[in-house]
Protein backbone atom coordinates (compact mmCIF):
# COMPACT_ATOMS: atom_id res chain seq x y z
CA UNK A 1 0.00 0.00 0.00
CA UNK A 2 2.92 2.02 0.89
CA UNK A 3 5.00 1.38 -2.46
CA UNK A 4 1.73 2.25 -4.23
CA UNK A 5 0.75 5.75 -2.33
CA UNK A 6 4.82 6.90 -3.21
CA UNK A 7 4.11 5.79 -7.28
CA UNK A 8 0.84 7.31 -7.60
CA UNK A 9 1.78 10.43 -5.48
CA UNK A 10 -1.42 10.21 -3.44
CA UNK A 11 -2.24 10.66 0.02
CA UNK A 12 -2.94 7.55 1.95
CA UNK A 13 -7.01 7.17 2.61
CA UNK A 14 -6.02 8.32 6.39
CA UNK A 15 -5.28 11.45 5.01
CA UNK A 16 -8.79 12.00 3.38
CA UNK A 17 -11.48 10.72 5.53
CA UNK A 18 -13.07 12.95 7.71
CA UNK A 19 -12.77 12.56 11.50
CA UNK A 20 -11.63 14.34 14.82
CA UNK A 21 -9.86 17.90 14.96
CA UNK A 22 -7.50 16.46 17.28
CA UNK A 23 -4.41 15.67 15.54
CA UNK A 24 -3.39 12.91 18.58
CA UNK A 25 -6.98 11.20 17.98
CA UNK A 26 -5.67 10.57 14.30
CA UNK A 27 -2.21 9.93 15.45
CA UNK A 28 -3.91 6.92 18.27
CA UNK A 29 -5.55 5.72 15.67
CA UNK A 30 -3.74 5.31 12.45
CA UNK A 31 0.12 5.24 13.89
CA UNK A 32 -0.39 4.93 17.86
CA UNK A 33 3.42 3.65 18.16
CA UNK A 34 4.13 6.96 16.86
CA UNK A 35 2.90 8.50 20.19
CA UNK A 36 5.42 8.98 23.16
CA UNK A 37 3.48 6.87 25.83
CA UNK A 38 2.91 4.28 23.69
CA UNK A 39 6.40 3.67 22.69
CA UNK A 40 7.72 0.01 24.52
CA UNK A 41 10.54 0.29 27.10
CA UNK A 42 13.32 -2.12 27.42
CA UNK A 43 13.30 -4.12 30.08
CA UNK A 44 15.76 -2.27 32.95
CA UNK A 45 16.52 -2.77 36.54
CA UNK A 46 16.39 0.30 38.98
CA UNK A 47 15.63 3.72 37.38
CA UNK A 48 16.00 4.99 34.07
CA UNK A 49 19.07 7.74 34.00
CA UNK A 50 17.46 10.58 31.34
CA UNK A 51 18.11 14.43 31.42
CA UNK A 52 15.35 15.98 33.77
CA UNK A 53 14.20 19.01 33.32
CA UNK A 54 13.54 21.04 36.88
CA UNK A 55 11.74 24.63 37.73
CA UNK A 56 9.72 26.73 36.18
CA UNK A 57 7.70 29.46 37.90
CA UNK A 58 4.69 31.81 36.10
CA UNK A 59 3.01 34.92 37.93
CA UNK A 60 0.58 36.91 36.76
CA UNK A 61 0.06 40.51 36.44
CA UNK A 62 -2.90 42.68 35.17
CA UNK A 63 -1.99 42.64 31.80
CA UNK A 64 -0.70 39.23 31.18
CA UNK A 65 1.03 36.26 32.65
CA UNK A 66 5.20 35.88 32.47
CA UNK A 67 6.32 32.61 32.55
CA UNK A 68 10.00 31.62 33.14
CA UNK A 69 12.32 28.53 33.78
CA UNK A 70 16.01 28.24 34.95
CA UNK A 71 18.63 26.09 32.25
CA UNK A 72 20.08 23.44 34.20
CA UNK A 73 19.16 19.96 33.44
CA UNK A 74 20.40 17.11 35.68
CA UNK A 75 21.07 13.45 35.71
CA UNK A 76 21.25 11.82 39.05
CA UNK A 77 24.13 13.89 41.01
CA UNK A 78 25.08 15.19 37.80
CA UNK A 79 24.58 18.72 35.53
CA UNK A 80 23.63 16.92 32.47
CA UNK A 81 23.04 20.38 30.18
CA UNK A 82 23.52 23.88 31.83
CA UNK A 83 21.78 25.83 28.69
CA UNK A 84 18.39 23.42 28.20
CA UNK A 85 15.80 25.78 27.37
CA UNK A 86 12.58 24.71 28.74
CA UNK A 87 9.75 27.30 27.93
CA UNK A 88 8.33 27.12 24.42
CA UNK A 89 5.66 28.73 22.58
CA UNK A 90 2.51 27.09 22.49
CA UNK A 91 0.57 29.16 20.02
CA UNK A 92 0.54 32.63 19.79
CA UNK A 93 -1.14 33.19 22.99
CA UNK A 94 0.19 30.31 25.27
CA UNK A 95 3.26 28.76 26.36
CA UNK A 96 4.41 25.99 27.88
CA UNK A 97 7.11 25.59 30.76
CA UNK A 98 8.21 21.76 30.96
CA UNK A 99 9.37 20.30 34.29
CA UNK A 100 10.70 16.41 34.23
CA UNK A 101 12.05 13.64 31.79
CA UNK A 102 13.83 16.56 29.52
CA UNK A 103 13.79 14.31 26.05
CA UNK A 104 9.70 13.27 26.57
CA UNK A 105 8.96 16.83 27.87
CA UNK A 106 10.20 18.43 24.49
CA UNK A 107 8.56 15.91 22.41
CA UNK A 108 5.13 16.35 24.06
CA UNK A 109 5.30 20.01 23.62
CA UNK A 110 6.02 19.70 19.76
CA UNK A 111 3.32 17.47 19.61
CA UNK A 112 0.76 20.01 21.58
CA UNK A 113 2.14 22.73 19.52
CA UNK A 114 1.05 20.51 16.56
CA UNK A 115 -2.31 19.35 18.11
CA UNK A 116 -3.33 23.41 18.50
CA UNK A 117 -2.44 23.83 15.01
CA UNK A 118 -4.12 21.19 13.66
CA UNK A 119 -7.64 22.02 15.14
CA UNK A 120 -7.41 25.52 13.91
CA UNK A 121 -6.50 24.29 10.30
CA UNK A 122 -9.39 21.75 10.64
CA UNK A 123 -12.20 24.45 12.57
CA UNK A 124 -11.11 27.45 11.11
CA UNK A 125 -10.61 28.66 14.75
CA UNK A 126 -8.53 28.23 17.84
CA UNK A 127 -9.51 26.68 20.80
CA UNK A 128 -10.21 28.64 23.96
CA UNK A 129 -7.81 28.81 26.60
CA UNK A 130 -9.24 26.34 28.86
CA UNK A 131 -9.39 24.52 25.86
CA UNK A 132 -5.79 24.28 25.33
CA UNK A 133 -5.23 23.46 29.34
CA UNK A 134 -7.76 20.54 28.52
CA UNK A 135 -5.98 19.03 25.64
CA UNK A 136 -2.43 19.44 27.26
CA UNK A 137 -3.66 17.44 30.31
CA UNK A 138 -5.42 14.36 27.96
CA UNK A 139 -1.49 14.67 26.69
CA UNK A 140 0.27 14.23 29.91
CA UNK A 141 -2.40 11.02 31.37
CA UNK A 142 -1.23 9.23 28.10
CA UNK A 143 2.44 9.46 29.83
CA UNK A 144 1.12 7.81 32.68
CA UNK A 145 2.77 4.39 31.65
CA UNK A 146 6.05 5.87 31.34
CA UNK A 147 5.59 8.04 34.33
CA UNK A 148 5.38 4.79 36.54
CA UNK A 149 8.01 4.17 35.28
CA UNK A 150 10.05 7.38 36.10
CA UNK A 151 9.72 9.28 32.88
CA UNK A 152 7.33 11.97 34.15
CA UNK A 153 6.13 15.00 32.63
CA UNK A 154 4.99 17.81 34.64
CA UNK A 155 4.56 21.01 32.40
CA UNK A 156 3.00 24.49 33.69
CA UNK A 157 0.69 25.93 31.13
CA UNK A 158 0.16 29.69 30.93
CA UNK A 159 -1.38 32.17 28.42
CA UNK A 160 -3.56 35.02 27.61
CA UNK A 161 -6.96 34.11 27.89
CA UNK A 162 -8.72 36.44 24.80
CA UNK A 163 -12.07 35.94 26.15
CA UNK A 164 -11.93 36.82 29.89
CA UNK A 165 -9.41 39.39 29.09
CA UNK A 166 -6.60 38.17 31.61
CA UNK A 167 -3.67 36.10 31.96
CA UNK A 168 -3.84 32.69 33.47
CA UNK A 169 -2.17 29.96 34.58
CA UNK A 170 -2.61 25.87 35.33
CA UNK A 171 -0.48 23.55 36.80
CA UNK A 172 -0.35 19.64 36.66
CA UNK A 173 0.19 15.98 37.83
CA UNK A 174 1.59 13.15 36.25
CA UNK A 175 -1.88 11.86 36.13
CA UNK A 176 -2.71 14.85 33.81
CA UNK A 177 -4.85 16.27 36.52
CA UNK A 178 -5.38 20.07 35.96
CA UNK A 179 -5.54 23.09 38.12
CA UNK A 180 -5.56 26.71 37.61
CA UNK A 181 -3.71 28.71 39.92
CA UNK A 182 -4.76 32.12 41.00
CA UNK A 183 -1.77 34.99 40.91
CA UNK A 184 1.53 32.52 40.94
CA UNK A 185 2.75 29.01 40.50
CA UNK A 186 5.87 26.92 40.48
CA UNK A 187 6.69 23.02 39.45
CA UNK A 188 9.82 21.32 39.16
CA UNK A 189 12.58 20.18 41.63
CA UNK A 190 13.18 23.50 43.07
CA UNK A 191 9.10 24.45 43.03
CA UNK A 192 8.67 24.17 46.97
CA UNK A 193 11.45 27.03 46.96
CA UNK A 194 10.17 29.13 44.61
CA UNK A 195 6.89 29.00 45.27
CA UNK A 196 7.82 30.59 48.87
CA UNK A 197 9.39 33.42 47.24
CA UNK A 198 6.53 34.23 44.94
CA UNK A 199 4.14 33.82 47.81
CA UNK A 200 6.28 36.71 49.70
CA UNK A 201 6.76 39.36 47.05
CA UNK A 202 3.70 38.71 44.34
CA UNK A 203 1.21 41.62 44.75
CA UNK A 204 -2.05 42.08 42.71
CA UNK A 205 -1.08 45.26 40.70
CA UNK A 206 2.57 44.28 39.75
CA UNK A 207 3.66 46.15 36.19
CA UNK A 208 4.95 43.90 33.68
CA UNK A 209 8.44 44.66 34.69
CA UNK A 210 7.55 43.77 38.36
CA UNK A 211 6.41 40.49 37.30
CA UNK A 212 9.30 39.79 35.76
CA UNK A 213 12.08 40.43 38.18
CA UNK A 214 9.40 38.76 40.63
CA UNK A 215 9.93 35.44 38.71
CA UNK A 216 13.66 35.15 38.11
CA UNK A 217 13.66 36.20 41.97
CA UNK A 218 11.77 33.03 42.68
CA UNK A 219 14.14 31.00 40.46
CA UNK A 220 17.29 32.41 42.42
CA UNK A 221 15.59 31.82 45.73
CA UNK A 222 15.36 28.11 44.41
CA UNK A 223 19.15 27.60 42.92
CA UNK A 224 19.92 28.82 46.24
CA UNK A 225 18.30 25.60 47.78
CA UNK A 226 18.11 23.01 45.12
CA UNK A 227 21.01 21.58 43.48
CA UNK A 228 19.02 20.87 40.54
CA UNK A 229 18.49 24.65 39.89
CA UNK A 230 20.66 26.42 37.69
CA UNK A 231 20.87 30.66 38.83
CA UNK A 232 21.88 33.04 36.34
CA UNK A 233 25.41 31.99 35.15
CA UNK A 234 26.84 35.24 34.83
CA UNK A 235 30.50 34.05 34.40
CA UNK A 236 28.92 31.82 31.11
CA UNK A 237 26.43 34.56 30.32
CA UNK A 238 23.35 32.06 30.78
CA UNK A 239 20.18 33.34 31.95
CA UNK A 240 16.79 32.35 32.53
CA UNK A 241 14.33 31.79 29.69
CA UNK A 242 11.69 34.09 30.36
CA UNK A 243 8.56 34.82 28.55
CA UNK A 244 5.63 37.37 28.76
CA UNK A 245 1.91 36.32 27.13
CA UNK A 246 -0.14 39.62 26.90
CA UNK A 247 -3.13 40.63 24.66
CA UNK A 248 -0.76 41.39 21.65
CA UNK A 249 0.88 37.56 22.07
CA UNK A 250 3.74 35.64 22.97
CA UNK A 251 6.95 37.27 23.76
CA UNK A 252 10.61 35.72 24.96
CA UNK A 253 12.63 38.38 26.07
CA UNK A 254 16.15 38.73 24.44
CA UNK A 255 19.25 37.68 25.68
CA UNK A 256 20.19 41.25 26.42
CA UNK A 257 16.71 41.80 28.21
CA UNK A 258 17.07 38.66 30.61
CA UNK A 259 20.52 39.85 31.46
CA UNK A 260 19.59 42.92 32.16
CA UNK A 261 17.00 41.62 34.48
CA UNK A 262 19.02 38.98 36.21
CA UNK A 263 22.22 41.18 36.93
CA UNK A 264 20.32 43.43 38.17
CA UNK A 265 18.73 41.06 40.63
CA UNK A 266 22.93 39.21 41.23
CA UNK A 267 23.62 43.36 42.50
CA UNK A 268 21.33 43.48 45.12
CA UNK A 269 21.92 39.91 46.25
CA UNK A 270 25.42 41.15 46.94
CA UNK A 271 23.94 43.54 49.85
CA UNK A 272 21.05 41.24 50.43
CA UNK A 273 22.03 37.89 50.13
CA UNK A 274 18.40 36.34 51.00
CA UNK A 275 17.26 38.28 48.68
CA UNK A 276 14.08 41.13 49.27
CA UNK A 277 12.22 40.38 52.66
CA UNK A 278 8.56 41.71 51.75
CA UNK A 279 7.14 43.04 48.61
CA UNK A 280 9.09 45.34 46.96
CA UNK A 281 10.61 44.50 43.39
Amino acid sequence: MEANTRNTGRLPAAFLTPGSSSFLDFLSEHSPELLPGKRPLPPVQGAIEAPHGTTIVAATFPGGVVLAGDRRATMGNVIAQRDIEKVFPADEYSAVGIAGTAGLAVEMVKLFQLELEHFEKVEGTTLSLEGKANRLSTMIRSNLGMALQGLAVVPLFAGWDVDREKGRIFSYDVTGGRSEERGFAATGSGSVFARGSLKKLFREDLTESQALTLVVQALYDAADDDSATGGPDMARRIYPVVTVITDEGFRRLTEAEASEVARAIHERRLEEPDGPRAALL
